[in-house]
């Protein structure tokens, strides 16, 4: 059985929350304005977003040390656009990966990619069974 995850989130003004998860780190959620937020923080689907292209950030950067490639900068850009009824979900989720290095293989780049994709991103699992998810890449060679 797998490990069991606590937290919680909290009121503080508004629609604005704190949530804090069991290993005690804490972030403000918040909404616009306009809804009844404060917009002091991001919102619970921009989260969304953020985890994703975190997750699967973790996950290229590691692969990517172990096939000893010299990347020196990474960067995942994402964009997705959400249904109009509600419960407004993303209908689809467009991420591009940006590296920047020295001698980076194509091959390395696209295995890495893909192993996060298919094998180790938790976020992408859960939310590709709901969205499309679709990548690209652009490698940056330093000298």
């Amino acid at each position: 059985m797998g490990k069991i995850k606590k937290g919680k989130v909290r009121m503080t003004e508004g629609l604005q929350m704190t949530g804090v998860s069991d290993t005690g780190h804490a972030i403000v959620i918040d909404q616009m304005p306009e809804v009844g937020g404060l917009n002091q923080g991001p919102q619970p689907m921009e989260l969304l977003l953020i985890s994703l292209a975190s997750c699967t950030a973790m996950d290229v950067i590691s692969i990517m040390k172990k096939k000893r490639q010299d990347l020196r900068g990474f960067e995942v850009e994402f964009e997705a656009e959400r249904t109009e009824e509600h419960p407004k979900i993303y209908k689809w989720i467009k991420l591009k990966f940006i590296f920047k290095g020295k001698n980076l293989s194509k091959e390395a780049v696209e295995r890495s990619i893909f192993l996060s994709q298919t094998k180790y991103c938790p976020v992408t699992a859960m939310l590709s069974k709901a969205t499309k998810i679709s990548t690209i890449y652009e490698i940056i060679n330093e000298d």
